[in-house]
C-alpha cells in the first residue's frame, strides 16, 4: 500500500475547536505576536504599525523585484539591463488606521523605479483622503478635521492640507455636473436651499437641486446649480434648460414646492410634463394662515381634499372648505384656489402613485443633510466652496440606490 508524502497543513482552530477564516488566524497570529513582544496592538509603536510598515514595505520591494526583473542580488551575467537596486530612502506616510508610518523605499541605479502602492510625493495613503471628504462631508470645518487626526491618530495634517484634498473633488464635481442623463424620467423633484456666502459681504444665496427617479424607479441627483438672489422661477428656466441639454427629452412629472412661474418654466422647457405642487408644502401653509386654536378642525376639515378619489371629489370638499371657513380664512381659501390647477394632476393615478408625487420629500430629505453639512460652517468663503461642500455630500450617499419598495415619501399625508 502506497502511503503519499504529501503533509497537510494544520487548520486553524479557534477555542471554542471552530475552524478560523485565513484573516482570523492572521489576526490571531498577530495578537498572540503583541503579547510575545510585550507590544501593544495599537498605539504609536503598537504592532498595528509595525505590521502596516512591514506590508508597505514587501510590497514596495516586490514592485522593485518585478521592475528590474529579478530578485535582490540574483541578477544574471550578461544581461542586457545593468539596473539594479540602489538601497533604499526614508520616507512617511499618513495611514487612518495606525496614523504616521516611517518606511524604506527601495531604490534602483538608473533612477526609472516608478512605485505604484506609495507613490513617489505620496505622503497620505488613499484612504486619508477618503476620511477628508467624509468628514469634510459630514459638516466638519477644516480645522475641526485637522484636530481631529491629531486626536485620534496622533498625526499632523494642517487645514491647508485639508482643504488640497477636498479642492481634487472640483474636477470630479465639475465631470459629475455635465454628465449626460438619462433621456426620459418618470419624476424630476425639484428645491432649493439658501446658504450664506461671503462674497464682499456675507449673503444669502440660493442653491437649486433636482432628484430624478428613473422609469425603472431608481433615484438619480441631476445637478446643484448656485443662484444668485432668492429661489426664483427665471432661474429655474436655466436649470430645466441645461437638464435638456444634457439629454433629458421629457419628463412625466416635475413636483416642486409651489413656487410661482415654475409651471410657465416647466411647460417652455418639456411641454408635455405635468407639475404636481407638494402637497406638504401646501398644508404647512394653511396653517400659516390661520389661527392655532382652530388647527386641529382645519386639520380635519382639510384632509377630504387631498384624499379624494379624484378632483371633482376634492372640489366639492374646497367648497365644503370654503362654506364652513371661507369668510374667516379668506387667505386660506385662495391659497388654495390659485393652487388648484397644480394640485389636482396626482388625484388622476392609483394610490401608489399618488404616494410618489403628492410631494417634494425625496428631495427634502436630501436637503436636510444639506443643511447639516452647512450648518457648521456659518458661511462659505466662495460660491465654488459651497458647492463643493454639498457635493461632497451628494459623493457620500448613494444618489442611484433604488427608491423605497412601496414608492411612500416618508412623512407624507397621502
Amino acid at each position: 500500500m502506497m502511503t503519499s508524502n504529501v503533509v497537510s497543513p494544520r487548520k486553524k482552530i479557534d477555542s471554542d475547536g471552530q475552524q478560523l477564516s485565513p484573516e482570523q488566524a492572521a489576526a490571531a497570529a498577530m495578537v498572540a505576536e503583541a503579547k510575545a513582544r510585550g507590544l501593544e496592538l495599537t498605539g504609536p509603536n503598537g504592532l498595528l504599525k509595525l505590521f502596516t510598515r512591514n506590508v508597505l514595505e514587501t510590497a514596495l520591494n516586490e514592485e522593485m523585484t518585478e521592475h528590474l526583473g529579478h530578485e535582490k542580488n540574483q541578477a544574471e551575467p550578461g544581461r542586457e539591463s545593468t539596473n539594479v537596486r540602489n538601497g533604499s530612502r526614508g520616507k512617511t506616510v499618513l495611514s487612518d488606521a495606525v496614523g504616521e508610518v516611517r518606511i524604506e523605499v527601495p531604490r534602483d541605479r538608473e533612477g526609472t523605479f516608478e512605485p505604484q502602492i506609495v507613490k513617489k510625493r505620496q505622503r497620505r495613503l488613499t484612504e486619508v483622503d477618503e476620511i477628508v471628504l467624509s468628514l469634510y462631508a459630514k459638516g466638519m470645518t477644516t480645522g475641526e478635521i485637522s484636530a481631529h487626526f491629531a486626536e485620534i491618530y496622533g498625526a499632523s495634517v494642517s487645514k491647508e492640507t485639508v482643504s488640497r484634498i477636498t479642492d481634487k473633488v472640483v474636477a470630479e464635481m465639475t465631470e459629475w455636473s455635465s454628465r449626460p442623463l438619462d433621456r426620459v424620467y418618470a419624476a424630476v423633484f425639484v428645491d432649493a436651499i439658501v446658504i450664506k456666502v461671503r462674497d464682499g459681504q456675507v449673503a444669502n444665496r440660493p442653491i437649486y437641486a433636482a432628484i430624478g427617479v428613473t422609469v425603472d424607479g431608481r433615484k438619480d441627483v441631476l445637478g446643484l446649480w448656485a443662484g444668485t438672489s432668492g429661489e426664483g422661477a427665471k432661474f429655474w428656466l436655466s436649470v430645466l434648460i441645461d437638464l435638456k441639454n444634457r439629454g433629458v427629452a421629457d419628463v412625466f412629472f416635475v413636483v416642486c414646492d409651489g413656487l410661482k412661474g415654475l409651471p410657465d418654466s416647466v411647460e417652455a422647457v418639456w411641454p408635455h410634463a405635468i407639475v404636481q405642487t407638494c402637497i406638504i408644502h401646501l398644508i404647512r401653509n394653511t396653517f400659516r394662515l390661520t389661527s392655532r386654536a382652530d388647527a386641529d378642525a382645519i386639520k380635519r376639515d382639510i384632509r377630504p381634499i387631498y384624499t379624494a378619489v379624484n378632483a371633482d371629489a376634492a372640489a366639492a370638499a374646497l367648497d365644503d372648505l370654503e362654506e364652513k371657513w371661507g369668510t374667516k380664512y379668506r387667505a386660506m381659501i385662495r391659497l388654495w384656489r390659485n393652487a388648484w390647477n397644480e394640485f389636482i394632476p396626482f388625484l388622476d393615478y392609483d394610490v401608489e402613485i399618488r404616494k410618489v408625487i403628492c410631494s417634494t420629500n425625496a428631495i427634502e430629505s436630501l436637503n436636510a443633510r444639506y443643511r447639516r453639512a452647512v450648518r457648521a460652517r456659518g458661511h462659505f468663503p466662495s460660491e465654488q466652496a459651497a458647492l463643493k461642500c454639498l457635493y461632497l455630500v451628494t459623493r457620500s450617499l448613494d444618489p442611484q440606490g433604488p427608491a423605497a419598495p412601496d414608492g411612500r415619501c416618508a412623512g407624507s399625508p397621502c
